[in-house]
């Protein structure tokens, strides 16, 4: 599991950094949010119909969620590669605690970083890549882990979630 980083961390020395926001906030035009509305809506009274409350109550979060992400701007994190692992904000993950990596890079929609680590709880860990050029990333990260070439697409769940503008 990851470790909080203090004043006595070893963290090690810092090949890479740069910027990353804590989410992607997407830009929703009024035409999302009628649609949002009227598919959650359906949703609700659909459930509530079938005597599914649960399933109504959990569209009714994600709602307030949703609605509450969009008033608050997304944390500004420091991401590093090190020599020892990956910081993430204020997280450093050890090499020991990743098992590969994997780039997905089709710009401009999609240039992505993401790290499977062998927690059940959290197994991906996706680093947005910006203007970082991805060939020195993978060269400086081929030292310390493997590459999981196989992978060429990114996760359903990230697909879904930015082409529904989610997250």
């Amino acid at each position: 599991m990851s470790e909080q980083i203090n004043d006595s961390s070893l963290i090690g020395q810092t090949l890479h950094e740069w910027t990353i926001q804590e989410y992607e906030q997407h830009r929703r035009g009024t035409a999302w949010y009628i649609i949002m509305f009227i598919l959650g809506t359906f949703l609700v009274v659909f459930s509530l119909l079938k005597g599914n409350f649960l399933f109504a109550l959990v569209i009714m979060l994600f709602a307030i969620i949703l609605f509450l992400q969009t008033k608050q701007a997304p944390l500004q994190l420091v991401f590093r590669i090190t020599d020892l692992g990956v910081i993430v904000g204020n997280r450093f993950y050890s090499y020991s605690e990743l098992s590969s990596f994997y780039i997905i890079y089709q710009p401009p929609q999609v240039k992505t970083l993401y790290f499977e680590t062998k927690s059940a709880f959290r197994p991906l860990l996706p680093i947005p890549l910006l203007d970082v050029n991805p060939l020195d990333v993978r060269t400086s990260l081929l030292e310390f882990l493997s590459e999981d070439v196989e992978k060429e697409q990114e996760p359903v769940s990230d697909q879904i979630a930015r082409n529904w503008r989610l997250h």
